[in-house]
């Protein structure tokens, strides 16, 4: 009988290589790294240069400067347990966010069909490029959340957070996803808008400057933050206040209503980034942060009165400009620094959005509504029959 044993002939073949199960496996990291190989081997195809690499990039990562000095950032063997807090503030805005959850289905578009044939077509105009902007943008805020910072920050208060707002922006993509399916019935527009981060080059450009901060290796961490801050708190800023600008004219309740809920969100995701700001060590400069939030505040204003213009559903450009500046002095302020632009609140309608919600809870839920008993404590849910009333 022959023997089965037959010695294996080295695969020297680029095209053999080509179909290892190793293809595409990254190995950098791994107990099991195979060891250097003479340059002959390497040389011999790029794949066998691509899985065979040795792991110089993580150990660089490892050794960046400031991360050993970030508490937020720095190794931590205990981030699989939540228990004990250490950040309270931060698990605070944690469960300020499980409070605050709602879902597309709570929405009622009923009405709006009406409304939106009701209204003239350049006002459809800008709604629906309003949304098409808004149903991408969360996506790439999800993007920034999943592929940077939920992996680089290493405590378990800010990851629960980071964890509930991937949610979240899931929710409001598809709230706007349905916005969109319900208002357009032409297959072709409705693609169109799908696409608008390849088929419209307002929005692109929006789409681009945050793409570019999460792909950025260089930035730090606190600069992503500030950016992203500003892509929450400016970039969303003039199309939300577009939209209660309807709500006030008494038109579109669901679409009124959902952005309300939206932009509660949003705002609590923009103060949870600037408090993570706060918790750094090594903070940006100043004349940093102000680059970063100018350069925002110019890309937003021009979305706005150049190439989608709010003067099409009647508010006024000049005074849209200045209400995006009155938003980012806002959000200077909180990440602790002075205001740059120094203007009031032109819209005075915007001011009421911050204000508890009075409508009756039985005939709509109100956009301040937070779900009963998460903000408080465990003794306040106790039974007893000594209490004041």
């Amino acid at each position: 009988m022959l023997s089965l044993r037959v010695p294996l002939a080295p695969i020297t073949d680029p095209q053999q290589l080509q179909l290892s199960p190793l293809k595409g496996l990254s190995l950098v990291d791994k107990e099991n790294t195979p060891p250097a190989l003479s340059g002959t081997r390497v040389l011999a195809s790029k794949t066998a240069r691509r899985i065979f690499q040795e792991p110089a990039e993580p150990k660089s990562k490892a050794a960046a400067p400031g991360v050993e000095d970030e508490p937020l950032l720095r190794e931590n063997p205990r981030r699989f347990v939540i228990f004990p807090i250490e950040y309270h503030d931060i698990w605070q805005m944690y469960k300020k966010a499980e409070a605050s959850f709602w879902t597309a289905e709570e929405v009622d578009l009923s009405k709006d069909i009406q409304h939106w044939e009701s209204l003239k077509p350049e006002e459809r105009y800008f709604i629906s490029h309003v949304l098409a902007f808004f149903a991408a943008s969360d996506g790439i805020v999800n993007e920034n959340l999943v592929e940077r910072f939920s992996q680089e920050v290493q405590i378990t208060e800010a990851r629960c957070f980071y964890g509930f707002q991937i949610a979240m922006e899931n929710i409001h993509s598809e709230m706007y996803s349905l916005l969109i399916d319900t208002y357009i019935k032409d297959p072709k527009e409705r693609e169109f808008l799908f696409n608008a981060i390849e088929t419209m080059p307002c929005v692109k450009k929006k789409a681009d400057w945050a793409l570019r901060w999460i792909g950025d290796k260089e930035a730090t961490y606190g600069e992503r933050v500030v950016a992203f801050a500003a892509v929450e708190g400016i970039f969303f800023s003039g199309s939300f206040a577009s939209i209660f600008w309807l709500k006030k004219r008494g038109l579109m309740p669901g679409l009124t209503f959902s952005n309300e809920l939206i932009s509660r969100d949003e705002g609590l995701h923009c103060d949870f980034a600037c408090l993570m700001f706060k918790h750094l060590v090594h903070k940006p400069s100043e004349e940093r942060v102000r680059e970063i939030i100018i350069n925002a505040v110019r890309i937003e204003q021009e979305f706005l009165t150049e190439a989608l213009p709010v003067k099409l559903i009647g508010m006024n450009c000049t005074l849209m400009k200045q209400y995006i500046e009155f938003v980012a002095d806002r959000l200077m302020l909180e990440l602790g620094f002075s205001k740059v632009f120094r203007v009031e609140n032109p819209f005075d309608f915007m001011e009421n959005i911050s204000l508890e919600g009075k409508t009756n809870f039985f005939e709509k839920r109100v956009g301040e509504y937070q779900r009963m008993g998460v903000m408080s404590s465990p003794t306040e849910n106790s039974f007893t029959l000594d209490a004041d009333f």
